[in-house]
């Protein structure tokens, strides 16, 4: 059948409504958390710190002026001699807003006011003592010019606060990529373009590898037969290739082949992208060994230490061009010093001046410099809308890689697409989509239920008609795939995270039976973990376990603590709404409003499991519980303290992780049968495709069997 094609204009129209819904539920919730809620409830709720001062202020990457925040010397307690930042949930590149501190008794204008007139930075680091922000630029420095911004109100020694607040950058770059779409002419769209869009169909290439063909020189040469089938598709693919890896196939492991064999053997030049920087710097640690030129662009706040060598940041320093804008960002650091010594507002105004020139002159340079590093580099990478920053302007690859693409909205996945010739994008679609927070406002559920002529989570995701998508879920990976057909997508079918049992069931629901387990992980249980003292039990002897509920009086109870799934949950070990803890491993509650079911009994039984499990020899750090519902994650936070180690998670959360032994609890028990976000397959899928050698399900099989 051939494919219905997609009007570009309408559908890029479509997507700029659907952001701008998307933009707005994300600031509603940022301002009516600052607005309904003071300083002081914040910082408990862990997503504020109040009563800071400037301890200090530097130049960082790119002339932003970086300010180093401790607590305000006259309000620590004699308790806190050490002068400790409280317990928060502010991490290293998180977007907070740096502003003169509301008083109490501020009236919500005036909060407002001071919002307005603080400055967005992000956190670049973060100490038991202090927090280090790098501050927006055009806004800092017209604010300093002025006198009425951030700077002026720090280098006074005025008393500030900083809250966490929604990331306006990426929502930018998406917004400008689907106007460039719209507003591009038929004689503007290119043969990739046009394949995407089904405009025109993708070139036909052989199922299989021709004997004529050169063979490859693989360069790991344990890469199973479906990895080999889908490397030699994806190099063979004219214009785009889907790349399905369900949960342990070596997806990434795959893709790095991949991308050696583009540069090493076509020299090709590479642009390598994904939603998130853990996706992008997991392939920078990967590809490092193999001494290829790398380029990894983005905040350095925001990446792994082992990366931050191949890193712009480092590299502008280390390299010949970068030591002349080490000179300027010296000189410019003498300015700030200068600022907090002077006691003149005239003069501190005429510094303002001198630091403005400075900066430009700063930028241009560093501009240069990145310029000529980018240039020398093969292999590039970057976050989906940090591809869309000056760094790249006007560079041309000739493959441009999007790894978890299906974690991926479409239109950021257009930033790097746009300029591309061929696109090789890796994902699995039966696995969870982005969240979508409007989706989950109360305009947002009823326009769904209107659409599905249903209300529920069961009918979340299930939008992936090859015609204009009226969801963010759907996407590109989505899209294409019901477009193309799957003649465009090659499957990785061997798995090395699961026992056999425990692979079965996703296998054969979703994945058409197809999935196969490697000989090492196969048969492997708990009681054969490599380490002395785990006895052989019935609960470490089995691969698969369902502890039911069914009968006994388990009743589900709604929560008024928290929402469901809001964030993304708690793959790091949060026992909260976003997994986000403190630093003692108390649950730090990040959402202050919302709805969320738990079930204490269920709750009980899923603490007796993990202590037998721990009695039986398996180390807590080898085990984790994860759940749908933040309120139960709450009532299980307890076994932090009890077990260090165990981690704690969402099931949106814990996707892309993995653990010797999982327990899920299901939490659902009521007499209409309701599943709520248990409904939706793609997140059972998730739940049960984690473990590596024991699954655990708690849960009421009568509700859950509805």
């Amino acid at each position: 059948m051939a494919p219905s094609p997609i009007d570009i204009q309408s559908f890029a129209r479509t997507q700029l409504g659907l952001l701008a819904a998307e933009q707005a539920a994300e600031i509603a919730e940022t301002s009516s958390l600052i607005s309904l809620h003071s300083p002081s409830a914040l910082q408990r709720a862990g997503v504020a710190l109040i009563n800071l001062v400037v301890s200090s202020q530097r130049t960082g990457l790119g002339g932003k002026t970086v300010v180093e925040l401790s607590l305000d010397p006259a309000v620590s307690s004699s308790s806190n001699s050490q002068n400790e930042l409280p317990e928060h949930g502010i991490r290293t590149g998180d977007i907070v807003l740096v502003s003169e501190q509301p008083a109490g008794s501020a009236k919500k204008r005036e909060v407002k006011e001071l919002e307005r007139k603080g400055s967005r930075g992000v956190v670049t680091r973060v100490r038991r003592s202090d927090v280090a922000v790098a501050l927006d630029g055009e806004k800092e420095a017209a604010g300093g010019a002025s006198e009425g911004g951030v700077l002026a109100v720090l280098s006074g020694g005025g008393r500030v606060w900083c809250v966490k607040v929604a990331d306006d950058v990426t929502f930018k770059r998406m917004t400008q990529t689907m106007q460039r779409l719209a507003e591009m002419s038929e004689a503007d769209h290119t043969p990739f373009t046009r394949t995407l869009f089904g405009l025109s169909s993708p070139s036909p290439i052989p199922s299989s590898p021709s004997p004529s063909d050169p063979p490859i020189p693989w360069t790991d040469p344990t890469l199973n037969e479906s990895q080999r089938a889908a490397i030699h598709f994806a190099l063979s693919a004219p214009e785009i290739a889907l790349i399905h890896g369900p949960p342990g196939t070596g997806k990434t492991h795959t893709l790095i082949e991949l991308i050696l064999q583009l540069v090493l053997h076509r020299n090709a030049r590479v642009l390598v992208c994904g939603p998130s920087n853990i996706s992008v710097d997991n392939i920078v640690e990967r590809l490092a060994p193999h001494k290829i030129p790398i380029l990894r662009l983005g905040h350095p706040a925001r990446l792994l230490p082992s990366v931050l060598n191949h890193s712009l940041d480092v590299l502008t320093r280390t390299s010949e061009a970068g030591q002349i804008v080490q000179d300027v960002r010296a000189e410019m650091d003498a300015k700030q010093a200068a600022i907090k010594k002077t006691k003149s507002r005239r003069e501190r105004k005429g510094i303002y001046a001198e630091l403005r020139e400075l900066r430009k002159e700063y930028r241009e340079r560093e501009r240069g410099c990145v310029s000529q590093l980018v240039r020398g580099s093969k292999v590039v990478l970057a976050t989906l809308h940090g591809a869309g920053g000056y760094q790249l302007k006007g560079e041309e690859f000739d493959v441009v890689v999007i790894d978890e693409a299906s974690q991926a909205l479409e239109a950021q996945c257009w930033v790097p697409l746009l300029a591309a010739k061929k696109a090789v994008c890796a994902g699995d679609h039966l696995q969870l989509p982005p969240t979508i927070k409007s989706l989950n406002s109360k305009m947002g559920k009823a326009k769904k239920e209107k659409e599905t002529g249903k209300g529920g989570d069961e009918t979340v995701g299930k939008t992936t008609t090859a015609s204009t998508p009226t969801t963010l879920e759907t996407t590109l990976f989505d899209r294409l795939l019901a477009l193309h057909g799957p003649s465009i997508k090659r499957m990785l079918t061997t798995q090395y995270r699961m026992h056999e049992r425990i692979m079965r069931f996703p296998s054969d629901e979703l994945y058409d039976g197809e999935l196969v387990a490697a000989e090492a992980v196969k048969e492997r249980l708990l009681k054969d973990l490599p380490y002395e003292g785990v006895a052989a039990t019935d609960d470490t002897s089995e691969p698969l376990i369902f502890i039911d509920t069914q009968g006994g009086n388990f009743p589900e109870k709604a929560d008024d603590e928290d929402g469901d799934q809001q964030q993304g949950g708690g793959g790091g070990g949060g026992g909260s709404a976003t997994g986000k803890r403190s630093s003692s491993g108390k649950a730090v509650k990040a959402s202050l409003h919302g709805e969320s079911k738990s079930n204490e009994l269920e709750a009980a039984l899923v603490r007796a499991h993990v202590r037998k499990l721990v009695e039986a020899g398996v180390k807590a750090e080898d085990i984790a519980v994860v759940t749908p519902y933040n309120a139960q994650l709450a009532l299980l936070a307890p076994l932090k303290e009890t077990y260090p180690g165990i981690e704690l998670g969402s099931v949106d959360g814990f996707q892309g992780r993995e653990k010797e032994a999982v327990i899920v609890s299901l939490v659902r028990s009521n007499s209409d049968g309701e599943v709520g976000f248990l409904g939706e397959k793609r997140r059972l899928n998730v739940a049960m495709t984690r473990p590596k050698r024991s699954l655990t399900v708690i849960g009421d099989s009568e509700t859950v069997s509805r």
